[in-house]
């Protein structure tokens, strides 16, 4: 077998451990690896260089990048818990204005589904007010159920206020639980990649018939895209298979 290559392919995941899984597809490919390596035992006698060398364990793993963050990875293949309808979502400094008199309250937007308080600054400068259980003292304030109360000595302020929310009827959510140690999801992997030649398309395939994930991160950086790096390992499916590998031409 033989084949030229170009490109990062395509890349998927499906759980074999659960029936009817649905195969996630890693959007915005960006890279894949995948490598094979072995220990080497060597048998020494008098001389400098082994008299035999045999191969002993060996493993398979893979690391993939993509630029779209995708809930089937999180849910599917690396915590193997459900999705379920719905989001949090998050406001970051929405503006409000403290009344000029009695009540000091401002009530934000999302109200009737407000979920956390994520704080208050001064829209003026910057500085944080502190949250209290009743206010007190200029600088502070309480909240409850997205109403927002401050002291009579911030009337007529202006305060950028944050926090979460939740939306029933749009998205969806994760919510992940503690679970026992041994615990993780199953999946095969396919990696196809192709390049088209003078004599034809060229494809390779690669199919990894059990893994188990080990790492996913969500790298964000300023002036750019996140990318998102999920890494796994193989190991041999139920019948004793490891991997499938095959081209499109015969060498």
């Amino acid at each position: 077998m033989s084949v030229i290559s170009f490109g990062s392919g395509k890349l998927f995941g499906c759980r074999t451990d659960v029936a009817n899984a649905t195969p996630v597809q890693f959007g915005v490919l960006q890279d894949v690896s995948v490598e094979f390596s072995a220990t080497l035992k060597e048998l020494y006698g008098g001389s400098q260089f082994p008299l035999a060398v045999a191969r002993g364990t060996g493993k398979i793993t893979g690391k993939a990048k993509m630029g779209q963050i995708q809930g089937g990875v999180f849910s599917d293949l690396f915590f193997g818990q459900a999705q379920a309808a719905g989001q949090l979502a998050m406001i970051d400094a929405e503006a409000g204005s403290v009344p000029a008199s009695s009540t000091y309250i401002v009530t934000v937007a999302n109200s009737y589904t407000f979920a956390e308080d994520m704080g208050v600054v001064y829209a003026a400068t910057g500085l944080p007010l502190k949250k209290v259980a009743s206010v007190s003292a200029v600088g502070q304030y309480s909240v409850s159920a997205g109403v927002y109360t401050f002291y009579s000595a911030d009337a007529s302020a202006a305060v950028l206020l944050s926090y979460t929310y939740t939306i029933a009827a749009t998205g969806q959510k994760l919510v992940v639980a503690n679970q026992a140690l041994g615990i993780q999801p199953v999946f095969s992997v396919y990696l196809k990649t192709n390049y088209t030649a003078p004599g034809g398309v060229k494809y390779s395939y690669l199919k990894l018939h059990a893994c188990v994930a080990n790492k996913l991160s969500i790298p964000t950086k300023q002036e750019d895209f996140t990318i998102m790096e999920f890494e796994f390992s193989a190991m041999a499916d139920s019948a004793g298979n490891v991997m499938t590998f095959s081209m499109n031409e015969a060498s």
